[in-house]
């Protein structure tokens, strides 16, 4: 989610949020600008994105982490905001970009910041969402003026079929996930 939040705020976006926990993600975000919350309750949601007059103007992103009885999660469902998943957002914002998907049940944090590093030392260059902190860009989130991005595709929730990928990389395919899945046979399905 941090990534996307840097997405959006390198476009000159405002950005507010909630997690359960401070971190050295969140810190950063609210360092940059970002508005962040760590209690579920409504009152803490800046108005400016609590105004139903506005809601054409605001985008609720969540991703299946956040339990489907979340107070904030339901005021905006409730209100009749645009709610969208992660990953219903990251398709979005690359379908029309040549995406590179990496997928797999191991590796996918390593795999993508290696083909981003390697995109971005090139003449090809990047943009990627990663699932980790590169330690050598000290970020999660790297804006890059070609067409190219690479980003972790999330097989749980089966959130990966939200991407259009030009390129498809899977690292493994081990039974995991099974609570989504049943079987390892649906799962590679």
């Amino acid at each position: 989610m941090s990534a996307l939040a840097l997405y959006f705020m390198s476009g000159g976006f405002e950005v507010a949020g909630y997690d359960r926990v401070e971190s050295e993600l969140t810190l950063q975000l609210s360092a940059e600008g970002s508005l962040i919350h760590y209690v579920d309750n409504i009152d803490k949601i800046p108005e400016i994105y609590r105004d139903i007059n506005k809601k054409e103007e605001v985008l609720v992103v969540y991703t299946p982490a956040v339990p489907e009885a979340h107070t904030e999660l339901n005021f905006f469902r409730d209100k009749g905001f645009q709610v969208l998943k992660r990953a219903e957002v990251l398709g979005w914002i690359t379908h029309e970009a040549k995406c590179i998907a990496v997928a797999g049940t191991h590796g996918k944090t390593t795999v993508s910041t290696i083909i981003a590093h390697l995109l971005k030392q090139s003449e090809l260059d990047c943009s990627a969402f990663l699932g980790g902190i590169s330690i050598n860009y000290n970020t999660n989130f790297l804006l890059g003026k070609s067409d190219l991005v690479v980003l972790e595709a999330d097989e749980y929730d089966r959130s990966f079929l939200q991407l259009y990928p030009w390129l498809a990389v899977v690292t493994a395919t081990d039974a995991d996930h099974l609570d989504i899945y049943g079987s390892k046979d649906e799962m590679e399905k």
